[in-house]
Parts: C-alpha cells; sequence; structure tokens
C-alpha cells in the first residue's frame, strides 16, 4: 500500500514543522493524533480539519466530534473520513485547526508519496521534526529575533515573598538625603 507524506507546518513560523507518514486508508482522527504527538500537544480539545485549496481558503471541514454549529456544508467526521477520499491533487492541501480558543493552527501539505510502506513501521508516524514547537500553555518572549517560549512553573506573586528579601519592581533603596549611597572603590560616596 502507498504511503503519503504530509508536512505539517505551524502558521505562525513556517521554519518549524512536522513531517507526518500516514497510509491512504487512515483516517483523519489518526492524523490529527499523530500531529498531536509530533507537537507535544494533549488531546484535551476540540479540532478541525479543512480541504484547502493553493491560497489556504478553507473548504469542506472534517471535524472531531459533531455540534450544532450551522455551515453551509455538512461536515464530514474525522473517525469516518479516510485519508485518501480527501486528496484530490498531488499537493493537496488541508487546514488543521486545534484549540478553538486559542486556534493553534497548522497548514498541511501533501509533500509526497511512497509506493511501498516500510513493514518495520507503524503508521501514521512522525518522519521529521524541524525548529522548536510552541509550547501548548507556556508564555511567550522575544529574545533577540528568536521567539522563546518559557513554561509558567513558578509564581513569583506569592505571598511571603517579601519576607524573603525580595522587593517591588523599581523599589531602589534609597539613603534619607536622596542618593543611592554607592560607593566607588576607595570607599568615597559617589554622587550620580
Amino acid at each position: 500500500m502507498p504511503v503519503l507524506k504530509f508536512r505539517v507546518y505551524w502558521e505562525e513560523d513556517e521554519s518549524v514543522y512536522r513531517d507526518i507518514a500516514i497510509k491512504p486508508d487512515q483516517s483523519f482522527l489518526q492524523l490529527h493524533q499523530a500531529i498531536l504527538t509530533a507537537y507535544e500537544f494533549d488531546a484535551k480539545h476540540k479540532a478541525s480539519f479543512f480541504r484547502s485549496n493553493d491560497n489556504w481558503q478553507r473548504g469542506r471541514e472534517i471535524v472531531l466530534e459533531f455540534d450544532d454549529q450551522v455551515r453551509q456544508v455538512e461536515p464530514l467526521l474525522m473517525a469516518d473520513t479516510p485519508i485518501g477520499s480527501a486528496v484530490k491533487a498531488p499537493n493537496q492541501k488541508f487546514i488543521y485547526m486545534y484549540d478553538y480558543a486559542k486556534q493553534w493552527t497548522f497548514l498541511v501539505e501533501l509533500i509526497g508519496v511512497s509506493k511501498e510502506e516500510s513493514t518495520k513501521s507503524t503508521y501514521p508516524l512522525c518522519a521529521r521534526k524541524e525548529g522548536l514547537a510552541p509550547s501548548q500553555y507556556g508564555t511567550k518572549g522575544i529574545i533577540g529575533d528568536k521567539l522563546v517560549e518559557m513554561e509558567e512553573k513558578y509564581d513569583l506573586n506569592r505571598e511571603g515573598m517579601d519576607a524573603e528579601g525580595y522587593g517591588e519592581e523599581g523599589e531602589d533603596e534609597m539613603s534619607e538625603d536622596g542618593d543611592d549611597g554607592m560607593m566607588d572603590e576607595g570607599g568615597n560616596e559617589d554622587n550620580f
């Protein structure tokens, strides 16, 4: 059986991607689970795939579970829809959205087809990882021109922090006459 290889780009940074190999008779539910595993996300939120054209416009929706939302066309269900049934072009594209509140969006593009599956592999599988995956629940910051992600592990606003010697931001120890009390190397007070 042939194997389809999809490149799954993180929409906010196309240098961050994962290549997922999957068989055409496997479902979109299995692709959904493979993407979450490859990006180290949990499976606690709703998700959808959308068929897409070359301009990344959303087409027919493939949902994780049916809901009451009104759509122009009835959506397909991930568990019941084989990947091969939705691939209509050699560079078929899909948009994958995870966690509707955070709107994690990934661009999924067919980049290759292998004629034979590997008997040593279990599909779907992540064949390649490029770039640092976004942190699902962490905070993001920019240092220089690079995106850096830090996990929120420490709560520095706990009660009792000032008892440990931490003051408020911008609080300086000033002497009564208003200078900063700095001394030069000779022990003389420096007034800036």
